[in-house]
């Protein structure tokens, strides 16, 4: 679980920071990236040890994502069909509402599970 994790990680970092990436490298030509990969595992090695439930941390990490997702989707959709940024290339209608649509739903169910978490 850490290993996948920390490979996804390393290589969103490692691209963020202009860095060499990918597992053909050799360790002395992908410090950074292996570094992350390393720092993930250490890091998920130490929550095992102090008592963490993968499950319970997994489905922490996939309520956040849900939750964080509604506000990217709108910067998203604001930037994309915003000519002064995109110009030529800004969305087009279809893309738009699948996003609004899409924005919507994401945004129903964060608040139908603050509601179902708040009545326990």
């Amino acid at each position: 679980m850490a290993c996948g994790g920390g490979r996804a990680t390393s290589y969103a970092l490692a691209e963020a920071r202009g860095k060499p990436e990918g597992l053909d490298l050799k360790p002395r030509q992908g410090r950074y990236f292996y570094g992350v990969i390393a720092a993930s595992m250490i890091i998920g090695l130490g929550l095992s040890f102090i008592g963490v439930n993968p499950i319970h941390a997994l489905v922490f990490a996939a309520v956040f994502n849900g939750v964080i997702a509604v506000p990217l989707i709108w910067f998203l959709n604001r930037i994309a069909s915003d000519r002064r940024v995109m110009g030529d290339a800004r969305s087009g209608w279809l893309s738009r509402i699948t996003l609004i649509v899409t924005f919507i739903g994401m945004a129903g169910a964060v608040v139908a599970m603050a509601i179902s978490y708040l009545h326990g």
